[in-house]
Parts: structure tokens; sequence; C-alpha cells
């Protein structure tokens, strides 16, 4: 008995050794996700750098816009228009095989004192290319539209990690708390290729996801109901307060709970800065001559809109902002974005007048107002478009071996050209550059360094520019 006794207190120690022992490294396991994010945060509220630039207004244009029509030019397109790609003839990509050389509809002219060859769709943008710094090397590792878009947003090509503007969330917190920290507003025409995923919080807090807007419609009626006063708001408020405070504090540890509780509280005070913000009747008639808010094109109007409102919610102090020009593929190529597989030329002819004075209004208008000294301007697009014709249409098919995307605003030197492409626009050659170094250059300007900004999640130290980039010192002022 006494030995069975003993045997039986054995098991039973060694037992709960095992247990205790699993418990202590779970605890370990568990303790350092916790920590290791809570000081992550910590550290990441801290710039780790100088800043130049405060705020980020990136402008997005779906359907991979073709560097080769608007940004790059490339005279041998002209000059071999017709005659097969040397050494690389008829290419299979995305939508097939290739035809010969097409040379862009419309001729490149000259801008500024830099004299950068802009294309003659955009002349209200080539009045800016002497504060813009090209970047025309870039590559992108797909050639589908909705991983494109966000491979250019997340440096990821599958959906379930942060955007940029999420990390900068995450980083940099708000410059005013009763607005959101990040706002992505969407074309009238609806949302981009991959939808919310382009700015989705992935595994950081839920709160650093964006706040999407929709052509101002969701911006009406935030006033407080008539018949309520602020007093009887406010008690209001607080009671809700503290009902969820206990709730919050019986569910310890639910991200999503909290954050949808900070949201909603997010919510009430924009009832109160909103409203201002989104009444674009505050602007006198002259800016929205400026932008054409009012133009016959009801499309421009409503991007144009949309352009005035990102300058207002920047100038309230929101720290980042994606202003998106087109939305997700349609039923036929290019119609709702500049996706321009069949018909470049009219595709383009209507693409290019919605995006080129609205977009050259919100610089002007920033600028004058001296708010690119703290504003880091970018405009992306997920990749570029082939130098030849798709075989049997007047288009051009997906290439993400090229494309063009750049800077303008705060810390960045204007007028110059980094990287280039091969004679033909068909691959970057020269300083080869990704959305990584993208990134790793936007964080810099921003006080960040993009190997320090992490977050701890699933064993790893996930960054935003995953384990590459560097930072384009060129473009830098």
């Amino acid at each position: 008995m006494w030995s069975s006794g003993i045997n039986l207190a054995r098991r039973r120690l060694l037992g709960q050794m095992s247990t205790g022992l699993t418990g202590v490294a779970l605890a370990r396991l568990l303790g350092g996700d916790v920590a290791g994010a809570a000081d992550a945060a910590e550290a990441a509220r801290k710039p780790h750098h100088p800043a130049k630039a405060k705020q980020v207004l990136q402008i997005f244009c779906p359907g991979a816009a073709s560097h080769v029509d608007l940004w790059d030019y490339k005279p041998s397109l002209w000059k071999y228009n017709g005659k097969p790609l040397p050494g690389d003839p008829g290419i299979p990509s995305f939508q097939g095989k290739n035809g010969n050389l097409m040379q862009s509809p419309w001729p490149f002219a000259p801008a500024g004192k830099s004299g950068k060859m802009i294309s003659s769709m955009l002349p209200n943008m080539a009045a800016h290319v002497d504060d813009i710094a090209f970047v025309h090397s870039m590559t992108s590792r797909t050639n589908t539209h909705g991983p494109g878009c966000i491979f250019m947003n997340s440096c990821f090509t599958r959906e379930g990690f942060p955007s940029a503007g999420s990390w900068v969330s995450y980083a940099l917190g708000s410059l005013n708390d009763n607005l959101p920290t990040y706002i992505a507003i969407q074309d009238v025409r609806g949302e981009p290729p991959n939808g919310k995923a382009n700015w989705n919080n992935g595994f950081l807090p839920a709160q650093h996801q964006a706040v999407a807007i929709a052509a101002q419609q969701n911006l009406r009626n935030l006033a407080t109901p008539a018949g309520i006063s602020r007093d009887e708001e406010a008690a209001t408020r607080d009671f809700l307060r503290t009902i969820n405070a206990k709730h919050a504090e019986a569910r310890a540890g639910n991200d999503e709970l909290t954050a949808r509780m900070s949201a909603y509280e997010l919510a009430a005070r924009m009832q109160m800065a909103t409203p201002e913000v989104a009444d674009l009747s505050r602007e006198p008639a002259e800016v929205h001559t400026l932008y054409g808010t009012d133009d016959k094109n009801a499309l421009k109007a409503a991007y144009a809109r949309n352009c005035l409102l990102a300058r207002r919610f920047l100038e309230k102090g929101v720290r980042y902002v994606s202003l998106y020009c087109a939305s997700r593929a349609s039923a036929v190529d290019g119609l709702l974005n500049w996706d321009a597989h069949k018909t470049l030329k009219s595709d383009y002819e209507r693409h290019c007048p919605v995006f080129d004075q609205p977009t050259a209004a919100l610089l002007t208008d920033m600028k004058r107002r001296g708010m690119l000294d703290d504003v880091l301007v970018i405009w992306c697009t997920e990749f570029g478009r082939m130098p030849t014709h798709q075989e049997g249409t007047s288009g051009r098919d997906h290439n993400p071996d090229a494309f063009t995307a750049w800077m303008m605003g705060a810390g960045i030197k204007g007028g110059v050209s980094y990287g280039a492409t091969d004679e033909f626009g068909r691959r970057s050659a020269e300083k080869i550059a990704t959305p990584y170094d993208f990134y790793a250059t936007i964080l810099h300007l921003l006080g960040l360094d993009h190997e320090k900004l992490t977050y701890y999640h699933n064993g790893a130290a996930r960054r935003l520019t995953d384990v590459h980039g560097h930072v384009i010192g060129d473009v830098l002022a």
C-alpha cells in the first residue's frame, strides 16, 4: 500500500510538473506576445529621428495607370511604332499574347523649369512637375489588380496585413481626437479592387483601420437631433461610457470590443466636428472653380469634391488620407478605372479629365496654404502597362515589371526623376525600386525607421516593409 501510494504520489507530482511547465511555457509565449505588442506600441509612439512630414495624402489610381502614356516618356515608342518589341516579340502577359509596339495616342511636352516630359492629357498636373519626385523604376510582385492594389498599400500580396495608413496610425497616433486618424475617401464609382483590404488594419489593433467615406454620402445627418440639449446629450454619453467600461472590464483583452467602443466614442465626437469639415459650402466660389466641383462632367465634379474634402480633413489634422480616383474593374475594361485593355485612347480620354484638374487644384491649394510643409503627397497605382498593344485590341495589358509612382511635399526634392525603365518602358532598368523602398522612404520622412517599426504577431516581429526595403535618398530634400 505504502509503495503504491508513493507511486501514485510520484505520478501525480510528475503530472502536475508537466502541466505546470506547460503552463509556464504558455504563459511565457502569451506574455511575450502581449508584452511585445505593448512594448512595440510604446516605442512606436516615439519617432526614431526628427520628422520632415507629419501627415500623408495618398492619391491612388486603381486599374494600373499606364506609365508610358502619362509620366514616362519613351520616344522609341514613336520611332518603332507598329514594330515588334526587340528581343521580346509576342511575349504573353496577363490576358495573353501581345502585339507590336504602340505609341501613346497623345504627344508629350516639356513642363516646368526641369523640362520634364509629361503627357498632353495632363496639362494641369504638368504645372507641378518641379515640385514632384518621380520614381520611374517601380516593380510589383503581381500582375493581378486585387493583390496588386493591396501590395501597393501593404507591401503584401495576401490579405490580412496592415495597410501603410494603419501602420502610420499605430506609430504616430492622432493629431485631432475628434476625427479619425486614418480616412479612405472612395471614388463615387465604388471601392478599388480588393475593397476594404486596401485600408485594413490586419493584425494591428482594430482602431487603426481607416474610416471609409464614400462620396460624402455618409457624412450627412450627423448633427444632434432637434430637441436634445447639449447637457442631455453629454449625460447620456457619460452613462453609456460607464456601462461600456464595466462591460469591457468583464471581457479584458478583447481587442475588437475595445476598438468598437473607441469607434463609437469617436463617432460621437465626430458628430460635432465632421459636419463642419464636410460642409464644402463654406469654401469660396473661387475654390470651387479651381477644383471643378460644379463641372458638367458628373464624375469629375464628384472627384473634385472628394479632393476638396481631403484638403479639409488634412487641415483639421487627419494623419493619413487615402484618396481614390476610379474603382473596381468593370464588365467593360477601362470603363470604371484605368484598366485599358481594349480601348486605351477612349478610356484615358474619359479618365484623365476627371483626374487632372481636381488633383492639380488640390496640390495648388495645399501649396498656397503652406500645407506642403507638413504633408507628404504620394501618387500610386498597382503596376504599369505594356508598351505593346494587346493582340487584337488598341489597349495595353498588365505590366508588373515597370511603373511610376511619385512623391511631393514635406521633405521631398522636387523636379527629380529616380530610376528609369528601358528604352521602351517594358522593364525597370536603373535603380530598380519596390513598394518596400517606397514606404521605407515615406516612414523615414515621418520620423520612423522602417526596420524598427514592428509589431509582434504570431511569433514574429512584423513590419510594413517585411524584410526588405531601403530609403530612396535621392528624392529627399
